[in-house]
């Protein structure tokens, strides 16, 4: 089998994996980095959103030996071990944005990408629209759309966000 050799969350890591094996499999089955999830096995949910050399992908549509030498970034790495939460993910815990929590890393992934592209100050619309292609079965969105973007006036200041108001 060939080997694959990339830094996953800012360490070095190698395996030997079939051509065919995708990088949410990679991550999940060989590194045991299970935060991303697989919902729908055809691109459409969002639920495997990793970064690659810093721009959000979806795991499940990039075979692993295309990413030799790539940097990834999974939720895992967001944060450190016993550090506090990215902004971000506090953001999603004090705004209730997850109900039963399986799309949520994909999401928050998702989100950090959109402050990257657009910006700190992000409208609901702006929102809603750049998160086509992640789908939530619980919640309705509406506190996801206040948690990404409180999330990201928070990492504008580098702190933890405050709870959006209603």
């Amino acid at each position: 089998m060939p080997s694959v050799s990339m830094t996953v969350n800012g360490k070095a890591v190698s395996g030997n994996v079939e051509e065919r094996t995708l990088l949410v499999q990679f991550l999940r089955e060989h590194l045991r980095l299970t935060g991303t999830h697989v919902g729908c096995d055809t691109s459409q949910c969002g639920a495997c959103v990793v970064h690659v050399d810093g721009k959000s992908v979806k795991s499940c549509t990039l075979l692993a030996l295309a990413l030799e030498g790539a940097n990834v970034l999974t939720i895992e790495g967001l944060a450190e071990p016993n550090g506090p939460l990215h902004p971000m993910q506090e953001a999603f815990r004090q705004n209730h944005g997850l109900q039963c929590g399986y799309c949520t890393p994909g999401m928050i992934m998702s989100a950090i990408d959109i402050v990257r592209r657009k910006g700190h100050e992000l409208d609901e619309r702006t929102i809603r629209e750049e998160l086509d292609g992640n789908i939530c079965r619980c919640t309705g969105y509406h506190n996801i759309v206040k948690s990404i973007a409180a999330g990201a006036k928070a990492m504008a200041q580098g702190g933890a966000p405050r709870q959006a108001a209603e």
